[in-house]
């Protein structure tokens, strides 16, 4: 790369970070992970000039990477520790999970399509990321061979939150999920577990894709 190609991406990083703390992405964990996983490695082919951009940009099986500044939000909302072992439900280009990665002990994400968990593996190795475990499996029913877990993140929307994931939450423990019956009027809750049922707090409107139950035909 020429040093004038160096200086450009360093500007747009700059710029990128920029975005996100005036979204409202503010805890300094939370922009350290992003300013060390380079989004430019998760978007690939027509969109790969926009990686930089805070904008959702289309992945392959008809899914997209979300909004840098909706990761952040996300991310910033789940309060993860460096002690935490955190469930995603959704891998799509990865790039959610290697955020996690970089504040949690370890990463379990799942995806119904064996393609994107496939990919997002050999991405995670690539990128000598070595504690995220990725699963090609129906996230709706979570992990529960490997719960409780610390935080649990979904990044599809469901109508509520899904039982099984609840159920597979620690005691004091938080999930982050858009909620909605519409891919038009959602909204981005956090979830913390009592001692006797659940805490719900609305966070934000959002557009996330649907959470779809089985595996997917590819």
């Amino acid at each position: 790369m020429s040093k004038e190609a160096q200086e450009n991406l360093a500007e747009r990083k700059m710029r990128f970070l920029f975005a996100l703390r005036s979204k409202g992405v503010t805890d300094a964990r939370t922009l350290n992970a992003m300013e060390a996983i380079d989004r430019g490695r998760f978007v690939r082919g027509l969109f790969a000039e926009r990686a930089y951009e805070d904008m959702p940009l289309p992945i392959a099986c008809g899914q997209t990477i979300s909004q840098p500044s909706v990761v952040g939000l996300m991310t910033q909302a789940l309060k993860v520790g460096p002690r935490d072992t955190v469930l995603e439900i959704g891998t799509g280009s990865g790039y959610q999970a290697a955020v996690l990665s970089q504040l949690a002990r370890r990463v379990y994400t799942v995806d119904r399509h064996r393609r994107l968990a496939r990919d997002s593996e050999a991405l995670f190795a690539a990128m000598s990321i070595p504690n995220i475990v990725t699963i090609a499996g129906d996230g709706s029913r979570g992990l529960p061979d490997q719960a409780p877990f610390d935080r649990i993140l979904v990044t599809a929307a469901a109508e509520d939150p899904p039982g099984p994931l609840l159920a597979q939450l620690k005691i004091g423990g938080i999930m982050v999920l858009p909620v909605g019956q519409s891919d038009t009027v959602q909204s981005l809750i956090r979830v913390q577990r009592l001692e006797v049922g659940f805490d719900y707090e609305e966070l934000r409107p959002v557009r996330f894709v649907p959470l779809v139950e089985g595996m997917a035909n590819d």
